[in-house]
């Protein structure tokens, strides 16, 4: 009989490990079950028949984007069964979403090898934990809380602290990334200084709401998602008998997704194992994008030093894309920095060539959105089926000019990891509130002294939470602003468009926009985050939005933030088979000022653009600022900035702004001055400053006008060192140099 609802069911079978498997689903790659451990291996690549027949120790693949790992993974577990080296009940595979726990299912099913469980970490701790609740703790198990939001709510009026709807998500974030990590909330404030976090509120006020929520589940006898696995963690640390019959059924353990593994759950995984290394983990560090929930891939980097004796194999034949794609893809990771760089595939596409990435820039928004519907329109009529192809931006709010543009193209659409725009509660507040203006007219004291119909929408609007300058840091907030952000858009351009128009005007176009885009979503195209696209693929992909303000965010300031950032356009990049579009508006409006600059990740990659650090292209920015400096301001040719320091102007970007410097070159150039310095019996910085050669390594000149139009670089040290500098540049040794007094 089904558990009330907010029930943790308890198992109808007579053994915790068994039970509740979800149905097997039929997979196209694989034809049926296999009778023999040899049929088991046909058809695999080296590389994936080593990760399958190497069944004995620690094993850690390191698998790239479209590598087959779930077939290598899963065929690994079949040939264990099918040679009888493992048996079915001693597998546990664990990933990270129910669908991919689901289709493993399937796969192992269609296999023949349907007694493995392969189920989510959640899932495996929460049928521990039912099972040996009362032989642990006695009594009946704790009802699941499924949705910890209202709690906290409650938690932060209890407490005095009243939460909007955005606040509340986030702050229920930050429940759940101190939970994961083991922080208790007297330690929350220090952990997330320490962390960095973006806090949406006071951190001794998010402690305390923290605390407040945590003593409300007490009370009430429920549990959330994060205690089911501290609780199980910590059975197992204290009843070692439970331990150890889990460890006797558990003997051999498949990690999927290991670069998302949360300390919370190592450490479970830890105490799964006990002292044994019969462990396979699956992984790629430049996959890494959920640090902001707690995943870190340094358990995934640090697995060889732990398992000294860890076979490891590397999967990098790319399955999924062409050779286009892929060498854009590498391309984006070859720019990397930081420790998970150090581990990047170089992918190598199995797929016959197709059509090279195409690149497009507009003037703005709106047109950028149009021109991404024509081509998807063309895709469609070429044969594309409109389910194989996906539109996908960075964050959920620029989803609405999308949908419209898509709507207005006659092409059905589908919303992955959102709801649409019109159906979010923000929108839908907002929208509501507009219409109650509309209807009062002249009475509404917000539109006192407002004429202007754009002036008028901000006005009211700013009663629901917009206000003119965008939130800090990212999550719930950020987006309910651009949401709303974009309401004002939507007037702006409808005002401009109809001249005179009213605000009862803009509420029956609101209406029609809401039902125009009720199209039958069936085969439509996807609409999505590029978060929301992990783990998915298809035939054609386009990239929107690529702009440096967006494409990295504007909110990822250090140097680890902007690297996530890359990684989740090499995410996004590696979601496509064939056809592969990136795109960026140069305004946000039609009219607008053409401000945005295409992606810094994107430099060297796209057609006329200049690699990073390389000379050209850094001279030619210097240059272009040096005929700007009488006229108006330098501005940094990384994120805009004005420059007013020496030391900025002279290396042309913000000292914090991320350096493509060639560290390699920097050093070899100070070694050469510290030669030149003790020659002429000179203080180093009267050969070149640090911040000169600072600027030559990340110009790299390749001739002597690039190299004179570094600052600090002039006529006589040109003519004393050009020489020197430009044979270091290019990986020459430099000649003796001059002695004499400078």
């Amino acid at each position: 009989m089904p558990a009330a609802c907010g029930q943790v069911s308890r198992p109808t079978h007579e053994t915790w490990q068994h039970g509740g498997v979800t149905p097997a689903t039929h997979s196209p790659s694989f034809a049926g079950s296999v009778d023999s451990a040899d049929a088991v291996l046909l058809g695999l690549d080296p590389e994936q028949r080593e990760v399958a027949t190497t069944l004995r120790g620690p094993v850690c693949v390191l698998a790239g984007a479209g590598t087959g790992k779930t077939r290598a993974i899963t065929h690994r577990i079949v040939y264990g069964v099918q040679s009888g080296q493992l048996m079915p009940a001693s597998v546990l595979a664990v990933t990270f979403t129910n669908r991919a726990a689901g289709e493993m299912r399937g796969r192992l099913r269609t296999l023949g090898a349907g007694g493995v469980q392969a189920r989510t970490f959640h899932s495996a701790a929460l049928r521990q934990l039912q099972y040996f609740w009362p032989k642990a703790i006695g009594g009946e198990v704790p009802r699941l809380l499924e949705r910890k939001i209202q709690f906290v709510a409650e938690a932060g009026a209890r407490c005095r602290i009243r939460l909007d709807r955005g606040e509340l998500r986030d702050v229920t974030g930050e429940i759940e990334w101190a939970k994961v990590t083991q922080t208790v909330p007297a330690d929350y404030p220090a952990a997330a200084l320490k962390a960095g976090r973006e806090a949406p509120r006071d951190l001794a006020e998010i402690a305390q709401i923290y605390g407040t929520y945590e003593q409300l589940k007490r009370d009430r006898g429920m549990i959330d998602f994060e205690d089911v696995l501290l609780l199980t963690v910590g059975i197992l640390q204290d009843r070692h008998d439970i331990a150890e019959q889990i460890r006797a059924q558990y003997q051999h353990f498949v990690v999927d997704e290991y670069q998302d593994v949360s300390p919370l759950q190592q450490r479970l995984l830890d105490l799964w194992l006990g002292e044994r290394d019969s462990l396979c983990v699956v992984g790629d560090a430049s996959q890494t994008i959920y640090s902001f929930t707690g995943a870190t891939p340094d358990h995934l980097l640090n697995f060889r030093t732990r398992y000294p004796q860890a076979t490891v194999v590397k999967l990098v034949r790319d399955y999924r894309s062409t050779p286009q794609v892929v060498h854009l893809a590498n391309g984006l990771l070859n720019q990397a920095k930081g420790r998970a760089a150090e581990h990047r595939l170089e992918l190598v596409s199995q797929r016959e060539p197709g059509p090279d990435p195409a690149y497009a820039e507009y003037p703005d928004e709106p047109a950028e959105a149009e021109g991404t519907a024509r081509r998807i329109r063309d895709l469609i009529a070429a044969g594309v089926p409109a389910g194989e192809i996906a539109v996908l931006y960075r964050i959920n709010a620029q989803s609405e000019v999308y949908e419209q543009a898509l709507a207005d193209a006659g092409v059905p659409y589908q919303l992955r990891g959102a709801e649409r725009f019109f159906e979010r509660p923000e929108v839908q507040k907002a929208s509501l509130a507009l219409r109650g203006a509309a209807r009062s007219g002249g009475n509404d004291p917000l539109l006192d002294d407002v004429v202007e119909l754009g002036s008028q929408v901000r006005a009211v609007l700013s009663s629901t939470g917009w206000t003119a300058e965008p939130p800090a840091g990212s999550g719930a907030v950020r987006d309910q602003w651009e949401s709303l952000a974009a309401l004002v858009r939507l007037a702006e351009d409808f005002a401009r468009g109809r001249p005179g128009a009213t605000l009862a005007d803009l509420t029956v176009e609101l209406e029609e926009r809401k039902a125009a885009q009720h199209a039958p979503t069936v085969q439509g195209v996807t609409l999505a985050s590029l978060h929301a696209a992990k783990g998915l693929e298809w035939d054609a992909v386009f990239l929107v939005g690529l702009t440096d303000g967006m494409m990295p965010i504007t909110y990822a300031k250090t140097d680890e933030q902007i690297e996530e950032e890359r990684r989740l356009l090499y995410v996004g990049v590696t979601r496509a088979r064939l056809h592969l579009g990136l795109s960026w508006g140069l305004s946000r409006a039609p009219g607008g000022r053409a401000s945005r600059r295409p992606s810094r990740f994107l430099n060297g990659l796209r057609p006329g653009s200049a690699a990073p650090g390389s000379g050209s292209g850094a001279a030619a920015e210097r240059a272009v600022a040096r005929k700007r400096g009488r006229r108006g301001p330098v501005l940094c040719r990384v994120c805009g900035k004005t420059l007013t320091e020496a030391g900025e102007l002279k290396l042309m970007r913000c000292e914090d702004c991320p350096s493509d410097m060639d560290e390699g070159l920097y050093e070899r150039l100070r070694e050469w001055r510290a030669v030149q310095s003790k020659q002429q019996g000179l203080p180093p910085y009267c050969v070149f400053t640090d911040k000169t050669l600072m600027a030559i390594a990340e110009a790299a000149p390749s001739e002597g006008g690039e190299l004179s139009m570094i600052s600090g670089v002039g006529g006589r040290k040109l003519e004393r060192y050009g020489a020197d500098v430009l044979a270091i540049c290019a990986g020459q040794e430099p000649g003796a140099g001059e002695s004499d007094d400078a």
